[in-house]
């Protein structure tokens, strides 16, 4: 498979750096190709623009901005997003990539007859998330109902991608988080990997 791997964190010695070095390194000893998208070091721009936003039922919606992150999407089998929770949600610069490069066109249409949106990213075999958070399981799990894995499992994969195999794999109490903690986490996403 050729997996589109998108890390979203402003650091590159953070752990979410290391998630993204071991799980490209993970799929590439099983034989997949990795292209790498890293969000901050190719300085991408997650505001959606007016004219963007402005053009949204469109036909065709111009992408032309982000073209070229578009061309990688599409020619990924599988989706990889390793990012941290800040406040229960995507970092910023992660929900902007969605905002902007899941659009009309490319992850989905407009049904015109029923207001519905029709998926189209039928490329995509594979959704995966490696993640961590700064809360303990519990609160994000029972206080908040896991909402980053709502958002990725009923939304974006639901509506944008047809029978994906989605995987959430994500470290909690990371600011507490001690190295054998940390180590146990990245083994699980090799192994998980291997298994692609």
């Amino acid at each position: 498979m050729h997996i589109l791997l998108v890390l979203a964190h402003p650091l590159p010695e953070s752990f979410a750096a290391s998630v993204a070095r071991t799980a490209r390194e993970a799929l590439e000893a099983s034989g997949h190709t990795v292209d790498l998208l890293d969000l901050y070091a190719e300085d991408f721009d997650p505001r959606l623009s007016k004219a963007e936003r402005g053009g949204y039922f469109d036909v065709p919606y111009d992408t032309s901005a982000v073209a070229g992150i578009v061309a990688r999407l599409k020619a990924a089998d599988g989706l990889i997003l390793v990012f941290p929770q800040w406040w229960f949600n995507f970092p910023a610069i992660l929900k902007g990539f969605i905002d902007r490069v899941f659009a009309p066109g490319v992850a989905f249409t407009h049904d015109a007859a029923g207001g519905r949106i029709v998926p189209q990213l039928t490329n995509i075999k594979l959704l995966y998330a490696l993640t961590t958070t700064g809360s303990p399981w519990w609160l994000v799990h029972l206080y908040m109902g896991n909402p980053v894995r709502r958002l990725l499992k009923r939304g974006i994969a639901n509506f944008c991608a047809k029978r994906l195999k989605f995987r959430m794999f994500s470290l909690h109490d990371m600011d507490r988080a001690t190295d054998a903690k940390r180590k146990a986490y990245l083994e699980r996403v090799c192994k998980a990997l291997a298994a692609v």
